[in-house]
This record gives structure tokens, C-alpha cells and sequence, in this order.
């Protein structure tokens, strides 16, 4: 591995880890420090396997994008806690279907909107903006937001990853449906969540992780009013797979995550 710098670039406080700074890690990034990597190597060894977990997770954003522009015709897409830039961003893949795809990247670490923004620097159908998924009003008020996503028209509302670092006591349920409400008809809603399966593992990551692993009844709760499409709310490896998609099927760690797309009437 290269040497890393550990300096803290950009004002940032790393007394403790990031998200997506630890996500990057695990994909073998190289936008992480120390405390991200600690945290990292205690994910793996309470998970093995994990990578593959990283890695499906990012391969089903792609299948659901290349969906909501493909098929769906959408052609605004917000992506809220987007995490720092890596291979094969939301919009790299809406703009392989169709470069006038607006994108809005939508995040509150400032260290993935400096990533974002300089690499979007050239890009005028894409922007990212500070936002937090916990203050809904506010992130839709945004002007630079509201100039460069018509809420008029219908938008894929993309929470890749998100609403499971979002505790219960801040109500993850009530933030989703506000954001859903300030949608227009014909929206989608693609979301990815942790799922809690009712074991030892599940409890002990939630544990280590603050990050709230929900039954499947608790995410479907996120897809309420909403118009499942096929295959509905299921695992990972089997929304709407590649036809030369690679399942490891000897990977447990794949069984801890659902998406689904619901589409608002």
C-alpha cells in the first residue's frame, strides 16, 4: 500500500471516523486516515468479508441508476449522503445513458464535497451541495439545489446507504416522508438499507458501529405510500441482477442488506 498522509487537510476532525471516509477504505480507496482505517480493520473482523458487502452495495446503485434513467426516463436524480467520489459515480452512469441527466450530490462531510466539487469542477449537468438527510427543509431550500433540480418534474431520489446511520430517536421515518412529500408525481425512490436479521450479528454490529441495523418491516416503513417496483424490497444480490452479475453465494455478509425502488403515484 502507498504511504498515506495523515495531516488533516481542509480543517477536518479526525478525533473520530467518517462514514465515508471508512466506506472509501473498504473499497480500497486512498481518501481515508488512520481513524477511518482503525475503524475499518474493526468492521472486518466483526464482519468478514465485508468487501463483497461494499462492493454490492455500489454495484446495486449502478443497476438502480442505469434503471431510473433507462427505463424509468427520469432525468433529475438526487443522491443524499453520496460519500466521497470513487468508480462509477451516479453520475457516470446516468451520463453513459444520457449526459443531460441533472445530478445533485447531496452530503454534510466537508471533506466529500471538496472531493466532489473539484471533480465536478468541468461538469455543468452536476453539483454538489452541503446538506443534512436530518434537516429536510433546510436541504431542500437550498438555492444552488432548487436552481438545478426542477421540483416540478419528476426526480429519482436516490438514500444509497444513508438512513441506517440515522438512530431511531431522530426519526428516519418522518425525514424520508418529508422528503418524498416535496416530490412531484412520477418520482422514484431507491434506498439501501442494513438489514437486521434477527441474530447475534446483527445486534453486535449495530453495537460497534452506531449504525442502526432494521428488520425488514422497519425498511419497508421507508417505502410507505410508494409504488414497489420489481422485485420489490428484497436482498441486495437480487434487485434486478446483471445477467453476467457473480453472486457469492458462500458470503454471509451479503445477506445484511435490502434495496428497493418505489415509485411515488
Amino acid at each position: 500500500m502507498a504511504e498515506v498522509d495523515d495531516a488533516a487537510p481542509y480543517g477536518l476532525n479526525l478525533a473520530e471516523a467518517s462514514p465515508a471516509r471508512v466506506y472509501d477504505y473498504l473499497l480500497g480507496g486512498k481518501d481515508n486516515f488512520d481513524v477511518d482505517r482503525a475503524e475499518g480493520e474493526r468492521i472486518r473482523a466483526l464482519m468478514p468479508g465485508v468487501e463483497h458487502g461494499v462492493r454490492a452495495q455500489r454495484d446495486v446503485l449502478g443497476r438502480a441508476v442505469r434503471f431510473l434513467v433507462g427505463e424509468a426516463g427520469i432525468r433529475q436524480l438526487v443522491d443524499i449522503g453520496t460519500g466521497l467520489p470513487t468508480a462509477e459515480n451516479v453520475h457516470q452512469v446516468a451520463h453513459a445513458l444520457d449526459p443531460e441527466v441533472r445530478v445533485a450530490y447531496v452530503d454534510n462531510d466537508p471533506h466529500v464535497l471538496v472531493h466532489a466539487r473539484a471533480l465536478l469542477a468541468r461538469n455543468a449537468n452536476t453539483l454538489a451541495v452541503r446538506g443534512d438527510l436530518r434537516e429536510p427543509a433546510a436541504l431542500l431550500a437550498d438555492r444552488e439545489l432548487a436552481a438545478h433540480i426542477d421540483l416540478s418534474a419528476p426526480v429519482g431520489l436516490i438514500l444509497c446507504g444513508i438512513l441506517h446511520h440515522i438512530q431511531d430517536e431522530d426519526d428516519p421515518w418522518r425525514l424520508t416522508k418529508e422528503l418524498v412529500a416535496a416530490l412531484p408525481s412520477g418520482s422514484y425512490v431507491f434506498i439501501h438499507h442494513l438489514l437486521n436479521r434477527g441474530d447475534e450479528q446483527s445486534r453486535s454490529l449495530s453495537e460497534a458501529r452506531n449504525t442502526v441495523y432494521r428488520t425488514k418491516d422497519e425498511i419497508s416503513r421507508f417505502f410507505a405510500g410508494l409504488e414497489m417496483v420489481t422485485p420489490g424490497l428484497v436482498g441486495v444480490p437480487d434487485w434486478r441482477p446483471d445477467p453476467d452479475q457473480v453472486v457469492h453465494d458462500d458470503q454471509p455478509v451479503l445477506k445484511l442488506a435490502m434495496a428497493g425502488v418505489g415509485r411515488k403515484p
